[in-house]
């Protein structure tokens, strides 16, 4: 029997669209081993099934009682715009002085890709898991995603900067004082390689502990 191809029906929820395009297919060591931040990104932005990948992935991030603290957001398009703009007011908060340059400045910051996905940390008491532990957790998701971008052909950098500790900011993302917004990741298709970085070496950081 020949499998006739899904097409993509229409829908107002861009996830719900995603289907299996070919990308880039490595190994997990490959993956670990090589991927490396790029701030050099331009069009097409991440398809749909890499997205829905990408969060599946965060998903499976190590999770102390299952609290689930991570929260993603997905920042493309006419949003970006809104983004810089809020960007560009949270320097204008922690710099009154800034001068109409550096404001149109952060207001292109969040134009250096075609896409911009905003993890956060919703933090919640508990007893046996604290608040680092909580906000590990969203890092461990937002270097999911990087993983998954890289392992699909994609590329991304994470940035925080003045903008990610704003509250008028955080609270447009839905994160309230005692949050975090973990990082802002840059997402989109490498135009150039990634820069060569002398990265440490285990002996380095590891050793053997005996007490």
């Amino acid at each position: 029997m020949n499998h006739v191809p899904r097409t993509a029906q229409p829908s107002t929820n861009r996830l719900q669209r995603a289907y299996e395009k070919p990308r880039i297919h490595m190994n997990a060591i490959e993956l670990l081993t090589t991927r490396a931040s790029q701030g050099k990104l331009s069009e097409p932005a991440p398809d749909d099934e890499t997205i829905r990948l990408a969060l599946e992935a965060a998903a499976r991030v190590p999770d102390h009682a299952g609290l689930r603290p991570y929260r993603v957001h997905l920042v493309r398009g006419a949003a970006r715009e809104r983004l810089g703009e809020l960007m560009a007011q949270a320097l204008r908060r922690e710099q009154p002085q800034a001068t109409v340059d550096e404001l149109a400045k952060a207001r292109s910051k969040a134009l250096r890709a075609p896409m911009v996905i905003v993890v956060g940390a919703v933090i919640r008491p508990h007893i046996k898991v604290p608040e680092i532990e909580q906000v590990l957790a969203a890092g461990a998701a937002a270097h999911a995603i990087l993983l998954a971008l890289h392992a699909r052909g994609y590329a991304g950098i994470w940035r925080t900067g003045g903008p990610a500790y704003d509250p008028d900011l955080k609270r447009a993302f839905g994160l309230g004082e005692h949050d975090a917004l973990v990082g802002f990741i840059y997402a989109g298709t490498p135009t150039a390689p990634a820069p060569r970085l002398t990265r440490a070496t285990p002996p380095e950081f590891a050793s053997e502990w005996n007490g």
